[in-house]
């Protein structure tokens, strides 16, 4: 969950999201080197009037800064498409869930069970309980085994929605008449919240995403008062 006034990204809460916060700081060491040397560069260039032959005019220099570069640029692509395909990798799943958006709420399909489904609706701020979080708390959460692989369908019953849970690193697009497919493992039991990231009409922001991570023991609890509900 996001603090107020905090300029970071949230705790990672799944291993895709800690690859991504180490890529994230990588890539800013690369960038904060880059613009500590161009700032140099035109405060001497500004504020000296010596001039040097060998740099106005210089194979060597040109070399330099056209290999440099390059090799930045090399630095930068290969962690990033090996954590492109890392997010890609669905491996053996333990769980399917079927994440369907509609103006304005996400059901939630669990595929493995013959009759498990559910809507999950904002929960209004008057309805709120002590310690519940406005505009992102659900009526029904979205409950999944912790240090387990989960394979999510995400799919539009309308118009455009993404799913997005930010500290478990996902983000995927709902398109109508399409089935697009994400996975993640939670490393820790927890609540993790999200929302929907694509402008989908009036009521965008009053569609957040729960997904709460047990023990598998308490799935099973959880499952059967579902079913037994139902």
């Amino acid at each position: 969950m996001a603090n107020p006034s905090q300029l970071g990204f949230q705790d990672a809460a799944s291993p895709v999201m800690e690859e991504l916060l180490h890529f994230h700081d990588h890539t800013l060491m690369i960038v904060f080197l880059i613009s500590t040397l161009v700032l140099y560069i035109i405060v001497a260039m500004v504020s000296t009037k010596l001039t040097n032959k060998y740099i106005l005019d210089s194979q060597e220099i040109e070399i330099i800064w056209t290999i440099l570069p390059a090799i930045i640029l090399i630095l930068i692509a290969l962690p990033s498409l090996r954590i492109l395909y890392l997010m890609d990798e669905v491996n053996n799943p333990l769980l399917t869930i079927k994440a369907v958006g509609h103006q304005w709420y996400w059901s939630y399909e669990y595929t493995d069970y013959e009759d498990l489904g559910f809507d999950a609706y904002m929960i209004p701020t008057q309805d709120l309980a002590p310690g519940q979080f406005r505009l992102m708390e659900t009526d029904h959460r979205m409950v999944i085994p912790a240090e387990s692989p989960i394979r999510v369908l995400v799919s539009a019953d309308d118009v455009l929605h993404s799913w997005a849970v930010p500290s478990l690193g996902i983000k995927m697009d709902a398109v109508p008449g399409r089935l697009n497919q994400t996975a993640f493992i939670a490393s820790r039991p927890g609540i993790f919240y999200g929302q929907c990231s694509e402008m989908c009409g009036a009521n965008h922001s009053f569609m957040p995403i729960v997904v709460e991570a047990v023990p598998m023991i308490h799935l099973e609890d959880w499952s059967s008062r579902m079913l037994e509900d139902a």
